[in-house]
């Protein structure tokens, strides 16, 4: 199985999996410096399911839209952020300059996500080559990537 994944994709795997490396950018994005990574990437605050205390994560905005901004779950349903919004649908976005802005939660179904994703691979078909592939590295096969609407609040 790994010899249709090239080094980068297994790099970016065990990148993608470590998470000391994936918190990184959040005490920025806390410092108010998140415009240092323009919008192509977005902080959530979200609460954790049982403790329902404050808990943040950052991923790649896969679509923007005036009212819309989409990610996808590289890790799948498994991602503790992902089960959170699931749980109790309380999300802030920090994207650009734009600090802790109250946000709607909507899970995208599969056919949903499934658009999102092939109108992102036709804009990104590099960084979704390497992405895709690395995301089936780390599911052990084809991986399922959900997908998460957020929107102005109700």
């Amino acid at each position: 199985m790994t010899e249709r994944f090239s080094p980068i994709d297994r790099l970016v795997a065990r990148v993608l999996q470590t998470p000391w490396l994936t918190r990184l950018p959040i005490p920025l994005y806390r410092a108010g410096f998140g415009w240092i990574f323009g919008e192509r990437l977005v902080m959530i605050e979200h609460l954790g399911r049982m403790s329902h205390e404050p808990r943040y994560v950052v991923v790649e905005v896969v679509e923007r839209e005036p009212n819309a901004v989409r990610v996808a779950s590289g890790l799948g349903e498994r991602a503790q952020w992902y089960r959170n919004l699931r749980a109790n649908g309380v999300a802030y976005l920090s994207i650009g300059r734009a600090r802790r802005v109250p946000a709607s939660v909507r899970m995208l179904d599969a056919d949903e996500s499934r658009r999102v994703l092939e109108r992102y691979a036709r804009r990104h078909p590099r960084a979704w080559r390497h992405l895709s592939a690395a995301m089936d590295y780390a599911a052990g096969g084809e991986a399922r990537m959900p997908l998460v609407e957020f929107g102005p609040p109700e």
